[in-house]
C-alpha cells in the first residue's frame, strides 16, 4: 500500500503531458497570435510546515505511524487542483497555497477521528480525491486555522458491496474512476460516468461536486446515480439513502451531494449501476451552423431520442479539431463539406451503448430520424473518443509554449442558450483581446443545455495569474441572470462570489446553517462553497 500511495502522490504532482504536431502548434501561433517563446515551468517555494507537534502526534495516534505527510514532494502532490491558475501557480508563478501535513486514513471511522482531531487542534481540512478540481476546490486554503491538512483518500480503496438485484455497488471514497469500473468489470456491471477527469477523479469527487460524465443523456449525471451517502463530519457519522425514492421530508442526501467538503467528507457512496454495454457505436456528423445544431440537440432531448454521447461543437471547435488534425485527410474533409455546401461546419459526435448490435441500430435510427446531418462515418467518432482525454494531457505542453489555455462551463435554458453563448464569448475576448473560444454542447435536457467553453491565448508574461482572473470575472458576469455559475465543475472557491446571485441570501444563509452544524468550528475546506471572507492566493 505505501508503495502505491507514493507513486500516487507522485502522479499527481508530475503533470501528464502530451505533443503538439508541428503543424498543428504553426496553425495556433498564427490563429491566436502566439508568440514564438517558450516558458518553462519554475520550482514552487513550499513553507515550512505549521502543523505543530501536538496536533502530528494526535492524527498519528489515529493513522499510523508513516500516513501524516509533512515532506516537500508529498505536501507539493496536494498543493491545489487543475486549473490554469493551479498549474501556474504549481510552475512557479504567484503564491501556491501548500497543505502542511497530508493526512492518509484507511477507513471510514478514522476519517472521522481525523476531523475531531483537527477540530481540537484548530486545524483546517481540505478532503483530497484525485486532485481534478478546476475552481479552486482543493486549494490548501486555511481560513482563521492554525494549520491546514490535506485529507487524502486514497487509503479508502474499496469495492464494499454489490446488490445486483437492485443494481447498486457500494463503493468507498478514494476509489479512483478507472478502477471503480475494473472492479465491477467481473460483476458485469458499470458506473458509465466518463468525465474528463476521469483517469484521475474519484467517485467520492464525483458526489462531492455533482459531476456529469461524457454520456450522461444515457447513463444521467452522477447525482441521479447516487443512492446514498456516508459523511464524516467533526460531530459524528451520518448515513443517508435508505430507499429508491422517499416521501420523509426533503432529500438530505442532495444536500451532502454537491457540498464539496464543506459540510463533511463523503467516505462511501451507494451508487447505481447497470450491465456493461456489449456494443458501443460512436459515429461523426456535421450540421451547417450552431443554430441548426442547437435546434437539432433541442429536438432529440424534447423527442427523448439522444444518442448516450451528444457533443455539438460550435464553429471554432470545429475548426481547431480539424486544424489540429491536420493532413490530406483534413483537406479531403473541407473538400467533401464545400461539395455539399456546408458554409459553417458544426462536428456533432454521437455515441450509442446498448446489449446487442440490433438494439444500437435501433436507438440510432430513432436519434437520426428527420435530422438534416452530414455523415463522417464511425471513424471520426472513434478518432474522438480515443482522444476525448486529449486536452488535460496537452496543456503542460501548451503553457511551456506561453499559451494561456482554460476552460469554463454554463447551463441555461434553450431559449436562452445562443444568447448566453454569444455573451460568454465577447466577455471574454473583450478581456483577453485576440483569442480563440470555441464552445460545445455536450449535456443537453428537455428544457436546455449546458455550454463548454475552452479558450486559448498568449499568455500575458508579466501577470499571468491577473490576466485569466480579469476574463473570468468578466465571463461570470456575463453569465449572471443568464446561466448557470456552474453546470458540473461546482463552485469551489472561485464561483464563490457569483453564488448568491443565483441562490440569492436566503439560500446562503440556509447553507451556513448546514454547515455550522455539522461543522462548528469551520475546520472543513474553508473559503469554498460559501464566502467565508477568505481571498484566494495572488
Amino acid at each position: 500500500m505505501t508503495e502505491r500511495i507514493d507513486h500516487t502522490l507522485r502522479g499527481r504532482w508530475t503533470p501528464t503531458t502530451g505533443t503538439l504536431p508541428p503543424h498543428a502548434l504553426k496553425w495556433l501561433r498564427q490563429r491566436a497570435g502566439l508568440p514564438d517563446v517558450t516558458t518553462p515551468a519554475r520550482t514552487p517555494s513550499v513553507p515550512a510546515t505549521a502543523l505543530s507537534d501536538a496536533a502530528h502526534s494526535a492524527l498519528d495516534a489515529v493513522v499510523g505511524p508513516g500516513y501524516v505527510r509533512v515532506d516537500r514532494d508529498s505536501r507539493l502532490g496536494r498543493a491545489g487542483g487543475l486549473s490554469y491558475l493551479d498549474l501556474l501557480r504549481q510552475r512557479g508563478d504567484g503564491t501556491l497555497a501548500v497543505p502542511d501535513a497530508v493526512v492518509l486514513p484507511a477507513t471510514p471511522e478514522q476519517v472521522v477521528d481525523v476531523l475531531r482531531t483537527c477540530a481540537d487542534h484548530d486545524v483546517a481540512v481540505v478532503p483530497f480525491g484525485g486532485g481534478t478540481s478546476v475552481v479552486g476546490g482543493v486549494a490548501a486554503l486555511r481560513g482563521d486555522k492554525a494549520a491546514v491538512i490535506a485529507l487524502d483518500l486514497v487509503r479508502l480503496d474499496k469495492l464494499v458491496s454489490v446488490d445486483p438485484l437492485s443494481r447498486i455497488a457500494v463503493v468507498q471514497a478514494g476509489v479512483p474512476a478507472p478502477e471503480a469500473e475494473r472492479l465491477l468489470a467481473p460483476h458485469g456491471l458499470t458506473i458509465g460516468h466518463v468525465p474528463q477527469s476521469y483517469e484521475r477523479a474519484t467517485i467520492g469527487g464525483f458526489a462531492a461536486t455533482r459531476s456529469a460524465g461524457q454520456a450522461s443523456s444515457g447513463y444521467g449525471r452522477f447525482e441521479d446515480m447516487v443512492q446514498g451517502v456516508r459523511l464524516a463530519t467533526p460531530v459524528g457519522e451520518w448515513r443517508l439513502g435508505a430507499a429508491p425514492a422517499s416521501a420523509a421530508g426533503p432529500d438530505l442526501k442532495q444536500l451532502v451531494i454537491g457540498s464539496e467538503g464543506a459540510f463533511g467528507v463523503i467516505t462511501e457512496v451507494s451508487v447505481r449501476v447497470r450491465p456493461r454495454p456489449v456494443v458501443e457505436r460512436y459515429e461523426g456528423f456535421v450540421v451547417d451552423g450552431w443554430a441548426r445544431g442547437a435546434a437539432a440537440v433541442r429536438s432529440l432531448a424534447q423527442g427523448r431520442v439522444l444518442a448516450d454521447v451528444t457533443r455539438l461543437s460550435d464553429v471554432d471547435e470545429t475548426e481547431v479539431s480539424l486544424a489540429l488534425a491536420g493532413g490530406w485527410k483534413t483537406t479531403a474533409l473541407r473538400a467533401y463539406l464545400s461539395a455539399r455546401k456546408v458554409k459553417d461546419p458544426c462536428l456533432l459526435i454521437l455515441g450509442w451503448h446498448g446489449q446487442s448490435e440490433d438494439e444500437v441500430r435501433r436507438r440510432r435510427r430513432e436519434t437520426l430520424r428527420g435530422l438534416r446531418l452530414v455523415s463522417l462515418g464511425r471513424v471520426l467518432g472513434e478518432a474522438w473518443r480515443h482522444g476525448r482525454f486529449n486536452g488535460p494531457r496537452q496543456r503542460d505542453t501548451l503553457m511551456d509554449l506561453g499559451v494561456c489555455v482554460e476552460t469554463l462551463e454554463t447551463a441555461a435554458h434553450w431559449s436562452r442558450v445562443s444568447e448566453l453563448r454569444t455573451a460568454v464569448r465577447d466577455a471574454v475576448t473583450d478581456a483577453l483581446g485576440r483569442c480563440i473560444v470555441m464552445c460545445h454542447i455536450s449535456h443537453a435536457y428537455e428544457t436546455g443545455a449546458s455550454l463548454y467553453f475552452t479558450v486559448l491565448a498568449a499568455r500575458d508574461a508579466g501577470d499571468p495569474i491577473g490576466q485569466w482572473q480579469v476574463a473570468k470575472a468578466a465571463a461570470s458576469e456575463a453569465i449572471g441572470g443568464v446561466g448557470t455559475i456552474s453546470h458540473h465543475h461546482a463552485v469551489g472557491a472561485d464561483h464563490v462570489p457569483y453564488l448568491e446571485a443565483e441562490i440569492g441570501g436566503l439560500g446562503i444563509e440556509v447553507l451556513t446553517s448546514v454547515k455550522r452544524t455539522l461543522d462548528p468550528t469551520g475546520v472543513l475546506n474553508p473559503g469554498k462553497l460559501i464566502q467565508s471572507g477568505l481571498a484566494s492566493p495572488g
